[in-house]
């Protein structure tokens, strides 16, 4: 599936299932929600706490796409192009950093 595909996609089920788009403060708010839940099971996993006995083990590969989901709703309501955007954000890394990593001792082998 292309980003083109995937927001066309999700545009056709807000439309026909979930009836219509929450307003872009309320995406911005549940965007938040679904980070934290990404960022919880992060630290769980990779970082150095470990999960209480009350919590229920999910995918960090279903709460990325939920924050996928909520992005691609964002772009969807703001009339933004994540294909073309994306495109140009690579552009600019780039640009701006085409020595800078390679020469950052903090990221020698």
């Amino acid at each position: 599936m292309t980003i083109e595909q995937a927001q066309a996609d999700v545009d056709q089920w807000i439309k026909t299932i979930g009836v219509k788009y929450f307003s872009e403060l309320t995406n911005l708010g549940i965007l938040m929600e679904e980070v934290g839940e990404l960022s919880r099971l992060m630290v769980r996993k990779y970082g150095d706490q470990s999960a209480k006995p009350s919590e229920d083990p999910k995918e960090i590969s279903d709460e990325m796409a939920d924050v996928l989901w909520v992005l691609i709703c964002l772009a969807n309501q703001t009339g933004v192009n994540l294909t073309d955007a994306l495109q140009k954000n690579i552009e600019k890394k780039t640009l701006r950093d085409a020595g800078r990593h390679k020469q950052n001792p903090k990221l020698g082998s």
